[in-house]
């Protein structure tokens, strides 16, 4: 049986109540807006996502290049996340660049291999993933890529003073 690990985000009262996540011994912060006008540093959550995902997808790939001994020697996964317009459904953008003596059939099979990734099963659920090889420039204006910020300010929440 795998032992499940939990993910805790807390304030952090020594750090004027920045987040901070915890997984295992790994720490890091949470950034986004504080609630007093400031924006905290650190990935916001989706930029945790998209780290996920890029995360997940490095995985698949370098595994299936290992079982099959292809020669990847080096390998990048860029993610971002982009709202869809009204009615549609938003959207990860999901770059590979593959690094090594690949021929195009072992490019096409670690492109597959990218596409099997566990999280982005998961996300795809509710959201479109598109994949491409090598690619440098996203082809999406970059005002469509979503801003955590602004979906906040959006949520119908009762602006509440700190003490």
């Amino acid at each position: 049986m795998t032992k499940i690990r939990e993910v805790v985000v807390a304030s952090d009262p020594t750090n004027h109540g920045a987040l901070v996540g915890q997984v295992g011994e790994s720490r890091f912060p949470v950034g986004g807006p504080d609630g007093v006008g400031h924006i905290s540093s650190g990935p916001n959550p989706y930029d945790l996502l998209s780290a996920s995902l890029a995360a997940c997808t490095a995985m698949s790939v370098r595994f299936q290049a290992r079982r099959e001994k292809l020669p990847l020697e080096r390998l990048e996964v860029g993610v971002s996340f982009h709202h869809g317009a009204q009615g549609e459904r938003d959207s990860f953008e999901r770059t590979l660049v593959l690094g090594g003596e690949l021929d195009a059939q072992q490019r096409a099979f670690l492109l597959e291999a990218a596409n099997l990734c566990p999280v982005g099963k998961i996300l795809g659920i509710g959201a479109d993933i598109s994949t491409r090889l090598d690619a440098a420039i996203s082809g999406r204006n970059a005002s469509t890529q979503a801003s955590y910020e602004d979906d906040l300010a959006l949520l119908p929440i009762p602006n509440i003073t700190p003490d």
